[in-house]
């Protein structure tokens, strides 16, 4: 591990990189505003941290527009109906993080105001020590430690870090902790991010660029690719399903998922079960002459589902549900969607 002087030394150098290659995100505030006190929003900051949790910049970042358009402040957004947030949250992964969002929003909201530390920020729904220390950071300055995976690479490649990996991560904690600067600790925070994405990246690490590159002791041995070293990914779990598509003239139904268990709460289509193991044997919701219309499939965090659709024109009594026009139909969970335009294209 690096001595204190080479601490020190560090903080210099990344600051100053950060001060010249800082990215530009809808977010944050410049290198260049904070130096004349400008100050950054709590509430774009965590609602950035929430967003980009399971998904990248380029993907996250149109999302968090059209929240900030729609919801411009935590009062906003606390007020605002649960279905709609949880429609525009569709495609950000993870369902529960959108109703924690409303629920975080409203606790801050009765609270008056973000609270400033990580020991009362991380007392709020959806929020988890990370999050805590960026936001503390960020938007308060205080000298706090966040900690993600950008910074978990970086260091375990600064320290060649060889050990189990979940005791090294409390090695690498421990470290970041320990050089947050008493000054500039959310700039301190967004450099290491930053160098991580940018720089000292999964595969290609681009040494020759790093400010940090001749304190690296993973640099030093030539390979800083290999690591951190993590334990191998299992494989993912595949499960099976279907999806159902009726039709009833110009309009098709939906229904809400129960609040509990994955995408709980949002509009989706009647669907059975996917359990983890063999093919569920259920009724669809109404009897009608389905028709295959082939298989969609999609990626969550911890298995692989592939839905059989089908589609049918209503016969009978109209069963209960979402009857939604089909040209209305938006903000469904990503499978959903998929299964639906499947079902709804030309036909």
């Amino acid at each position: 591990m690096p001595g204190k002087v080479k601490f020190d030394d560090l903080q210099i150098r990344l600051l100053a990189w950060y001060d010249r290659h800082a990215r530009d995100l809808p977010w944050r505030v410049s290198p260049a505003d904070r130096a004349v006190g400008k100050r950054p929003d709590p509430y774009r900051i965590w609602l950035s941290e929430i967003m980009l949790q399971q998904t990248t910049i380029p993907h996250g970042t149109p999302y968090f527009h059209t929240f900030t358009q729609r919801w411009p402040d935590v009062g906003a957004l606390a007020n605002s109906r649960d279905e709609e947030v949880m429609a525009a949250w569709a495609g950000l992964g993870y369902y529960a993080r959108a109703r924690n969002l409303l629920k975080c929003a409203r606790e801050v909201v009765a609270l008056g105001g973000f609270p400033e530390t990580e020991a009362e920020l991380v007392k709020l729904p959806g929020i988890g020590p990370y999050t805590a220390g960026a936001i503390a950071a960020i938007a308060f300055d205080q000298q706090a430690a966040a900690v993600d995976g950008n910074v978990d690479r970086v260091f375990a490649r600064l320290l060649a870090l060889k050990g189990e990996w979940q005791a090294e991560k409390k090695v690498i904690a421990a470290a970041v902790r320990a050089l947050v600067p008493e000054e500039r600790p959310g700039e301190f925070a967004e450099a290491l991010m930053d160098i991580g994405a940018t720089i000292c990246t999964p595969t290609r690490p681009n040494c020759l660029l790093c400010p940090l590159s001749d304190l690296c002791a993973g640099h030093a041995e030539g390979v800083p690719e290999r690591y951190p070293m993590k334990p191998a990914k299992g494989v993912v779990g595949g499960r099976q399903g279907c999806a159902y598509v009726l039709v009833d003239g110009d309009e098709v139904l939906l229904v809400r998922r129960p609040d509990k268990g994955l995408l709980g709460g949002m509009l989706a289509l009647p669907s059975t079960d996917w359990p983890k193991t063999g093919i569920p044997d259920e009724a669809p919701p109404a009897e009608a002459d389905w028709q295959a219309v082939g298989d969609v499939r999609h990626v969550f965090t911890h298995f692989a589902l592939t839905l059989s659709v089908k589609r049918a024109a209503l016969s009978g009594k109209r069963p209960d549900g979402v009857w939604t026009p089909i040209r209305d139909v938006e903000g469904l969970p990503t499978v959903f969607a998929k299964a639906f335009r499947l079902a709804t294209t030309d036909a």
